[in-house]
């Protein structure tokens, strides 16, 4: 079953304008960049085997490319968990869709297919370890027998691990909500925050914007009450930006402790001492990396041979810390 997180990207890619922008930021594949978004038509994926059965949550687009009425179909599939089948899986979704399409009559004028862009996007945190092709889950078959084996190949988008830096520079909705689930609370309050509260403010699409707001609430209900989640319409209607910016930050940042010491009190919960030392160790490594660049030799002998107290001391500075100097000394001079 879906998680809210998976049903809150389904939102967002049910807008044409932001899956061009996921394949065409985000993949290789440019074959898109200059294609009008009026040539984008959304496909009902309830496609049916010779056993009656739906396809209901996944994310199907045809698009229309030059004069030939060439479709290239784009299948999504939002993705939290490794999955070690999923070639598998892409090549029986895309077997039922071809079926579909002989069915309903919908194949080019010489009766052939249209091509197939697949689309995996991954948004856990364990580094997806599954085969990009179907050969990957195959045994090795006789050299008589090996040109006639299955060949299914899939796009792999592994958010938690996109380039921070072209992030960055990616002026993008879908880049910019990347970098709010991605990034550390200072980020999001002083970029990410104000770049999106100008977005909603300017942009015209209220559909879209009801998108993004299912997004954002999916986001935050991981650790938000249902009463606290931050809604566009209110946003729009009470026009307290300010206030809801600092509302909104908070939450995050309760999200974000709560999520960082998860494993560490995990650890406690079982008797683990020594585990949860491990834990801290690594997601302070983590942190650090991502807020200030590469750790010098110095403080990765200081994180590992500190004690529970002190990495414990270490991990609530690195919010509001000016500098990786001043996470680890009381009242030491920014660097």
């Amino acid at each position: 079953m879906p998680t809210p997180h998976d049903l809150g990207y389904r939102s967002l890619f049910a807008h044409p304008e932001l899956v061009r922008e996921l394949i065409t930021d985000f993949t290789s594949v440019k074959l898109l960049d200059e294609i009008p978004l009026s040539a984008f038509e959304r496909v009902n994926p309830a496609y049916v085997s010779e056993h009656p059965s739906a396809r209901q949550d996944d994310i199907v687009w045809r698009v229309r490319i030059g004069d030939e009425f060439l479709y290239v179909y784009i299948l999504l599939e939002c993705q939290s968990n490794v999955d070690r089948w999923m070639a598998l899986r892409m090549q029986t979704y895309i077997g039922l869709l071809y079926q579909d399409l002989v069915k309903g009559h919908e194949l080019s004028p010489g009766l052939l297919l249209p091509p197939v862009l697949p689309l995996v996007f991954y948004n856990g945190v364990p580094r997806w370890s599954a085969s990009l092709e179907l050969a990957g889950l195959l045994m090795q078959a006789p050299a008589e027998l090996a040109a006639l084996q299955p060949s299914q190949r899939y796009v792999l988008i592994d958010q938690q691990r996109l380039n921070g830096t072209a992030l960055e520079a990616n002026a993008g909705l879908l880049a910019l909500l990347f970098r709010l689930e991605l990034s550390l609370v200072p980020d999001v309050l002083q970029n990410v925050l104000p770049a999106l509260t100008t977005w909603l403010k300017e942009t015209p699409q209220a559909n879209l914007r009801r998108s993004v707001q299912v997004w954002i609430n999916a986001l935050l209900e991981r650790g938000a009450s249902k009463e606290d989640l931050f809604m566009v319409d209110s946003v729009e209607e009470d026009g307290d930006m300010g206030g809801k910016l600092a509302s909104w930050a908070e939450q995050l940042k309760e999200i974000g402790f709560q999520e960082g010491f998860a494993l560490a009190e995990k650890a406690k919960e079982d008797g683990k001492a020594e585990g949860q030392v491990i834990a801290l160790r690594g997601m302070l490594g983590s942190l650090l990396r991502n807020r200030f660049g590469q750790l010098p030799a110095a403080a990765m002998q200081r994180i590992a041979q500190a004690s529970q107290a002190e990495l414990e001391q270490w991990f609530e500075r690195i919010l509001n810390a000016p500098s990786m100097q001043a996470v680890f000394d009381d009242g030491a001079p920014s660097t």
